[in-house]
């Protein structure tokens, strides 16, 4: 069996190795490099913390075990994931809303504690938590991902058992025909497999349309668009830091060798794909500003970089992960929360795409919910 993964950022490179892992011939079409889009602008907050409604939130809770199992395998190399936690708290006005979510989380079974502010600080001694701030709750089996590692990790694993990677090969339709699916790449060449699996990102709306088929996904240009997001990128220095941090105006986490990667969601919605972002701007002033809010000496801090990212939202805001057509050729796999669920829908997906079955994990994500889908 042939199979075509579209895409080649961390689902695409997870769906890749597992279906080599299940003896398919796998080749892999990239646009341009590995983790060019999303995979490589993305906070890589490994959780549900705040996933709903049930159904999508156990999937996350799935999948944080599925990068544990991946990392404990024999010959993992380099560590890519860090479960050391999460700590959090709210300014007085949001405490109410944190306090319902932690309720919702509790019922759920997802573990969480409640410290004072000085156990967080026994455990961050350069945190800066603001007095008016009575507890601090940890989410220990939450944590973050370092992307460009996993990446390698999944990739080469794939290669390695006899994938073949395409890049850079940018796949402009794809067509349903009784003898499998055609692909017709940008360069005006054409390639017949037996199935193929769309895992192009923020591009696979305009991809499956062209195959006759409707995946809605938010809007990822239009400047305020929720899909769009900042992120920046310190260089290495001081503060220390080991654990990922949500507060009110800034979220924090360690990327390695010293550095930081900061997210404020409330900076998003000046964010516009066609500005770049200067590290000396209003911006980067403001998000060096902020890190010395909840680190101390984090107002010292120097950016190397900021970064415009675009997610992947499905319009519902809800994965989506299954067949398009009746006569399973073609499948698709989007989804907001891509780093959390990457090798678990990397295996899930194989799973359905190879062995022709159905995952009951998988039941509330298909692509039917918008309705009449297509024809194929």
């Amino acid at each position: 069996m042939r199979v075509a993964v579209v895409g080649c950022g961390l689902i695409g490179a997870a769906v890749a190795r597992e279906l080599q892992r299940r003896a398919t011939q796998t080749i892999v079409y990239e646009a341009d490099h590995p983790g060019a889009g999303t995979s490589g602008t993305t906070f890589a907050w490994i959780n549900s913390h705040d996933k709903q409604p049930r159904a999508y939130h156990d999937l996350n809770v799935a999948g944080m075990e599925a990068h544990l199992r991946l990392q404990a395998e024999a010959g993992a190399g380099e560590p890519w994931l860090f479960p050391t936690g999460n700590l959090v708290w709210a300014d007085p006005p949001d405490a109410e809303r944190l306090a319902r979510r932690v309720e919702r989380l509790v019922a759920w079974d997802y573990p969480v504690r409640e410290l004072t502010p000085g156990e967080a600080l026994e455990l961050e001694p350069e945190l800066v938590i603001g007095k008016d701030v009575d507890r601090v709750l940890l989410f220990p089996t939450e944590g973050f991902a370092l992307p460009a590692v996993l990446l390698e990790r999944l990739l080469g694993e794939a290669i390695d058992k006899g994938a073949e990677l395409r890049a850079p090969a940018r796949v402009e339709r794809i067509a349903l025909g009784s003898n499998g699916v055609r692909l017709e790449l940008g360069d005006g060449a054409t390639e017949t497999v037996d199935a193929a699996v769309c895992c192009a990102g923020r591009w696979s709306t305009a991809l499956l349309a062209s195959a006759g088929f409707v995946v809605p996904l938010v809007d990822h240009e239009a400047p305020g668009s929720p899909a769009l997001g900042v992120l920046a990128y310190t260089r290495p220095a001081r503060p220390e830091l080991g654990r990922l941090l949500t507060t009110p105006r800034l979220n924090v986490r360690p990327n390695g060798g010293g550095r930081l990667t900061l997210q404020a969601l409330d900076l998003d919605g000046d964010a516009d794909p066609a500005v770049s972002v200067d590290v000396d701007g209003s911006v980067g002033k403001e998000f060096v500003r902020r890190l010395g809010e909840v680190l101390r000496g984090g107002d010292l801090v120097e950016l190397d970089e900021i970064r415009v990212g675009r997610r992947v939202i499905p319009a519902d805001g809800i994965t989506v992960a299954g067949h398009l057509d009746d006569a399973q050729r073609l499948y698709v796999v989007a989804t907001h929360s891509g780093v959390t669920l990457a090798p678990l829908l990397g295996s899930l997906a194989a799973a359905e795409i190879a062995g022709g079955g159905h995952d009951d994990m998988l039941a509330p994500f298909r692509p039917g919910r918008f309705g009449d889908v297509g024809s194929g």
